[in-house]
């Protein structure tokens, strides 16, 4: 494995090298991230990372779960919550609040929960291969998490966030995905009193033992830089 690591990173390396003669990024970028992060956070600042940086070919995959970046041949993966130990290299981008939510429907068929005991006469809507993401941040009798029990589960956020716009329940995620939605008025928060100011941190991890390449270091400060602007309280 640290031999494929070195042939591929000796690869990078002389991209690297063949790019700085030209002063401009350039060779293939691979990132990789759970499809809702790269729906709502990245996708849409493309564009303007595209204009600056023309000659870099984005390759984008998605992931529900952790992925490794050597077999995958990725360049930078985006991590959503606590890191555990590793080699890898890691860069903060932003954090994410969390909040618990229902789509006016819902809430107009089975009524506002008034308190953290009123969930279990709800629908929830949890995620299934991921059992940290249903202790949801509220404040309640028996500690500051509340372990979600699902009516209706599913691995993807992206999924959990449609099941909740279409009325199946209540669920909890992040501002990322939300923020759109809760403008439009199409999810609106619950048990706002009760919830804690829990945010998950968004990391940007990577193997490099040196010098990061340019195609990297230029799609790191582009994103830290905006994804730090656009967070929100």
């Amino acid at each position: 494995m640290a031999s494929t690591r070195n042939i591929l990173d000796s690869i990078d390396e002389a991209e690297d090298e063949l790019v700085a003669r030209h002063q401009h990024p350039a060779g293939r970028l691979r990132v990789n991230a759970a499809s809702p992060f790269m729906l709502h956070a990245i996708v849409p600042l493309l564009p303007a990372f595209s204009a600056l940086f023309p000659k870099i070919i984005l390759e984008l995959n998605t992931d529900d779960l952790n992925v490794d970046l050597l077999a995958q041949r990725t360049d930078i993966a985006i991590r959503i919550g606590p890191l555990r130990d590793s080699t890898l290299h890691a860069r903060p981008l932003f954090s994410s609040r969390l909040r618990v939510l229902a789509s006016p429907a819902y809430l107009k068929q089975y009524g506002q929960p008034r308190r953290v005991t009123d969930l279990s006469d709800h629908r929830l809507i949890c995620n299934s291969q991921l059992p940290s993401l249903n202790q949801w941040p509220l404040r309640g009798p028996h500690g500051d998490d509340y372990i979600a029990t699902p009516t209706v589960s599913a691995s993807s956020g992206e999924t959990m966030r449609h099941l909740a716009l279409v009325g199946m329940g209540v669920v909890c995620l992040a501002d990322f995905m939300t923020d759109a939605d809760r403008a439009r008025g199409e999810l609106v928060q619950v048990l706002a009193k009760d919830t804690l100011d829990v945010r998950q941190p968004v990391n940007a991890v990577y193997y490099r033992n040196t010098a990061l390449s340019s195609r990297i270091s230029a799609f790191l400060d582009f994103m830290a830089a905006r994804m730090n602007t656009a967070t929100r309280p």
